[in-house]
C-alpha cells in the first residue's frame, strides 16, 4: 500500500510554457543565448548550475545581464523567467487536499530560487501551501543535486524514511521517471494537461480520488 505521493512541480502540478519564457528573454532583454540554457525538460549550462545550487540567483542574473540590452535590470531577468510558470489547474488544489487526507504528500523538483517564490504564491492561491501543506519539498538547488541522478532520488527516499515501495513519484519527464525506477523509487509518467486525478486513481487503486 502506498503511503507517500511525491510530485514533480513543473509540468505536473504547475503548468509550464518554456517557449513563452524564451520569448520573454528575447523580447524584454534582447538575450539571444536563452535557447542554449533553457530546454523543455532538462536545463543546460549556467541555468542548470543555478538549479543544482552551484551558482546563486544573483550570479545567474549577472550572467544573463552581461549578454542583454543596455539598461536591463535584475528584476527584468526574474520577470522573463517567471513566464515559464503558467499556473495551477483549478482542480489540482482540491485534489492535493484530498490526497493529503490519506497520504503524505511531497514535492521533488528541479528548480531554482527565482521561480520557487513565484510558484509558492501560486500554491497559496490554489489553497495548498508549499510551506505548510506539503510534508516536505525537495528542491534541487537546496539539495545540490538534479534529477535524474540516483543520488537525488536516494536522498529523498532516505529523508522520507519509509520503504520505497510504499512511495509513488509522478513526473512529466520519462527520463526522470526511468531514473527514479532505476534508483528503486516507484514512478509513473504524467503528460501535462492530462487528468492527474484519473492517473492517481488508477496507480493507487483508489477510485475515490477521481470522484
Amino acid at each position: 500500500m502506498k503511503k507517500a505521493i511525491i510530485f514533480d512541480m513543473g509540468g505536473v502540478l504547475v503548468d509550464l510554457d518554456v517557449e513563452a519564457a524564451k520569448q520573454a528573454f528575447k523580447d524584454s532583454l534582447n538575450y539571444t543565448e536563452i535557447d542554449n540554457i533553457i530546454d523543455a525538460c532538462h536545463q543546460k549550462g549556467f541555468f542548470s548550475d543555478m538549479e543544482e545550487g552551484k551558482i546563486t540567483a544573483d550570479e545567474f542574473r549577472a550572467r544573463v545581464l552581461a549578454g542583454s540590452r543596455e539598461g536591463a535590470l535584475p528584476e527584468d531577468v526574474d520577470k522573463a523567467l517567471h513566464h515559464i510558470l503558467v499556473g495551477i489547474e483549478p482542480y489540482k488544489g482540491p485534489l492535493l487536499r484530498k490526497l493529503a487526507e490519506k497520504y503524505d504528500v511531497y514535492m521533488l523538483s528541479n528548480n531554482n530560487p527565482i521561480c520557487v517564490p513565484k510558484a509558492a504564491q501560486m500554491f497559496e492561491e490554489a489553497g495548498f501551501s508549499m510551506e505548510n501543506d506539503f510534508k516536505k519539498c525537495f528542491i534541487s538547488y537546496q539539495m545540490k543535486a538534479l534529477k535524474p541522478s540516483a543520488e537525488f532520488y536516494r536522498a529523498v527516499v532516505a529523508a522520507i524514511g519509509i520503504p520505497s515501495e510504499e512511495m509513488l513519484f509522478i513526473d512529466d519527464s520519462q527520463s526522470n521517471v526511468d531514473g527514479a525506477i532505476a534508483a528503486g523509487l516507484p514512478a509513473v509518467y504524467y503528460e501535462q494537461g492530462s487528468d492527474l486525478a484519473r492517473l492517481l486513481a488508477e496507480e493507487l487503486d483508489d477510485p475515490s480520488i477521481a470522484e
